[in-house]
């Protein structure tokens, strides 16, 4: 995902990477990025915010300029969708913490006071007052009182209170979601034996049980439908009159406001469409939110899939349920893109044999496709990140999630150059591997083969990981409620993993050598073993999917390895490390587990997969995670990342004719939330 290029042979490896560089230098240069780009731009409390270059941009057509401007309002748009997905009291707190923040003339120098301005960034980057990865509410470190009378001495004018509401009856309404933690305490509750439905505080249902959202999507399933649609991927379940029902996400419907503007800057981006593909592409999806039609959804995916040419790419909608607690409401997203022409040519290998992998899988040969359809790869420049893609960004995507059309129609990977270049950057000299790596060996290899195996892990992990195997008939996509996203990371991980070390990436010259692979195989159980956790508060269970995806792996490899020592815990000067003592054993390991997750999702196996993510993948040996917490904590590295987005302005002659679009990264992370705020919120305040 960084711009290093690895062309289809050792020998010419380091002439392309050196190429690589110069072109990339040079980009960079004709966009105005050089050494003097900031890419910090702010910290506080656990989060530190990026800002990323978009090379490339000012080298594109006039005409792709302007789908990206219109795309990118599209991607604005729906900011307030995902808040309200989030928590139905989200959009209340956010604006009264913003009315406060813009409109408050008293004293901002006190403690109380940067406390607040604290909680008001941490909302802003979790979308929500919920911890964007650990799924905890955010608990304020000002007082209840302070807040009162901060909300009560701004000019009520100047507030918005909620359907005319005096500021007495909003702080009535919100107070309690805010400050008590026994309130709403969990955005997604995956805790085995309680109601996930009625104990998560998410807004994707509301007045149901658990078992009332089972019984209401079993009733609409056909066992033996080979395409179904994705079933409660856009809409909210309520109870009408007592009758379970859904909300649908739509035009007329619910978030109605939004999803009009939404639409009507995709009729834009439509009309300046690069090709027929595209454009009907973007009609497609068009249709889909003025119907909310979920057969309609998956012809715009089969679509977009197929969609191989465009330069300029997108996501726009209502796509991953990883907020979810049945694994099946999908929230808000999108992301604006264009190709990297030169990086792409390592995800095209890969594409390119993408059957080879497949058939040389460790998994049953049951549970293989016996013909890998449409797997297309590449690495892409992302032009704004918008919805669950922002301010928290993930550095590679692979879509649709719909099995039947992986089958049918294939997959579309991508990696993000820019992303995980600005997370590079912002990272140079932080001296986390000197703390954590066990010895030089492993500092050396990291230095040497670090970026390289890591962007192919994550090429593999999206291109092929995500897109191989397949369902046993009769299996539904949902059966493993909220552990089918862990499993699916997991599984995809794994694919990776094992691939890694295969000498047929050396044969391809996307490694140099059969040693290269160690260092993904290190930091990846460095990190999924150890220092993940510094993202869990003391005293808390691992939450986010792809946390526990990386603490099942290394944990179960390091407990399956103990009798031969292939990797261990170790403790020297009171620190302790992971010591890798035999990779081949350690790929072997990778591989039976893969086989067995593979085997967990293609029959529908609940109770297996329960039984592998709660043994591995949630709890904390609280020992080991406070020596953690502390050796980080002197480093003042920030855990999280988050991003500010760049700013596009049209320019216009005269008549109104657009003639360019600009580019520029001088907005900070506080205007730019402000901004949002006052130019894309449309909702009402509760839904």
């Amino acid at each position: 995902m960084k711009k290093l290029i690895y062309m289809l042979t050792t020998l010419f490896l380091l002439g392309a990477c050196t190429n690589g560089k110069q072109a990339e230098s040079q980009q960079m240069a004709d966009d105005g990025i050089d050494s003097t780009f900031e890419y910090k731009v702010d910290q506080f409390a656990d989060i530190e915010i990026l800002r990323y270059p978009v090379p490339g941009f000012n080298s594109l057509s006039l005409g792709q300029k302007e789908m990206i401007y219109y795309l990118s309002q599209a991607a604005l748009e729906g900011r307030d969708i995902l808040w309200d997905q989030h928590n139905r009291y989200n959009l209340t707190i956010r604006r009264v913490c913003e009315g406060v923040y813009e409109n408050y003339m008293g004293d901002k120098s006190s403690e109380e006071w940067k406390q607040f301005e604290t909680y008001l960034k941490q909302i802003w980057m979790a979308n929500g007052i919920h911890h964007h990865y650990a799924e905890d509410k955010i608990m304020p470190q000002f007082s209840q009182d302070f807040f009162v009378k901060l909300v009560k001495s701004v000019d009520p004018g100047r507030m918005p209170f909620r359907d005319g509401m005096a500021a007495d009856e909003t702080l009535e309404e919100i107070l309690p979601v805010i400050f008590d933690p026994t309130v709403m305490p969990k955005r997604m509750n995956q805790t085995p034996g309680t109601d996930i439905v009625k104990t998560s505080a998410v807004n994707f249902y509301e007045g149901v049980t658990q078992q009332e959202v089972e019984d209401f999507y079993n009733a609409m399933k056909d066992p033996a439908d080979n395409t179904p649609v994705s079933y409660g991927l856009n809409s909210k379940v309520t109870k009408v009159d007592g009758k379970v029902t859904e909300q649908v996400w739509k035009l007329g419907g619910m978030y109605d406001k939004a999803i009009e503007r939404i639409v009507g800057w995709l009729e834009k981006a439509a009309a300046v469409a690069e090709n027929d593909h595209q454009k009907q592409t973007i009609q497609t999806l068009i249709t889909y939110y003025k119907t909310g039609d979920l057969k309609t959804f998956d012809d715009y995916s089969v679509q977009w899939v197929t969609d191989t040419t465009s330069h300029v790419d997108f996501i726009n909608g209502f796509i991953e349920n990883y907020t979810d607690p049945m694994g099946m409401k999908a929230s808000w997203e999108s992301m604006v893109n264009f190709k990297s022409i030169e990086a792409s040519k390592r995800t095209t290998i890969i594409s390119e044999n993408a059957q080879w992998f497949e058939d040389n899988s460790p998994v049953d040969d049951r549970f293989k496709k016996e013909e890998v359809k449409g797997v297309s790869a590449k690495v892409i420049t992302a032009a704004i990140l918008g919805g669950d893609c922002y301010p928290a960004t993930p550095i590679g995507i692979n879509l649709p999630n719909a099995d039947w059309i992986r089958r049918d129609h294939g997959s579309k990977s991508v990696t993000i150059d820019n992303i995980t270049l600005a997370y590079a950057k912002a990272s140079e000299g932080n001296g986390f591997k000197e703390e954590f790596m066990w010895s030089d060996s492993e500092l050396e290899r990291s230095t040497k083969y670090g970026t390289l195996t890591d962007n192919l892990h994550t090429d593999l992990h999206e291109c092929l990981g995500h897109g191989s195997g397949k369902l046993l008939p009769g299996v539904s996509t949902d059966v493993l409620q909220a552990y089918g996203s862990p499993l699916e990371e997991t599984r995809a991980d794994l694919f990776a993993l094992y691939y890694l070390a295969d000498p047929k990436l050396v044969e391809l010259g996307l490694l140099p050598d059969s040693e290269a692979y160690k260092a993904e195989y290190y930091t990846y159980i460095m990190n999924g073993a150890m220092t993940q956790l510094t993202r869990v508060q003391p005293g808390k269970n691992i939450e986010q999917a792809h946390m526990r995806n990386r603490a099942l792996i290394s944990r179960w490899v390091i407990e399956q390895g103990t009798a031969d020592s292939v990797v261990v815990m170790t403790v020297r000067d009171n620190k302790t490390y992971v010591v890798v003592n035999d990779y081949d054993k350690l790929r072997n390991l990778f591989g039976q587990l893969l086989a067995e997750v593979q085997r967990i999702k293609s029959e529908g196996d609940f109770e297996a997969g329960k039984k592998l993510v709660e043994t591995y993948g949630v709890k904390v040996d609280p020992q080991l995670h406070a020596e953690v917490l502390t050796r980080y904590e002197a480093l003042n590295i920030a855990p999280y990342k988050g991003f500010v987005n760049p700013v596009y302005k049209l320019v216009t002659d005269e008549g109104g004719k657009v003639t360019d679009v600009t580019i520029s990264y001088d907005e900070n992370y506080v205007n730019q939330q402000l901004r949002y705020s006052r130019q894309y919120s449309v909702l009402p305040l509760k839904n």
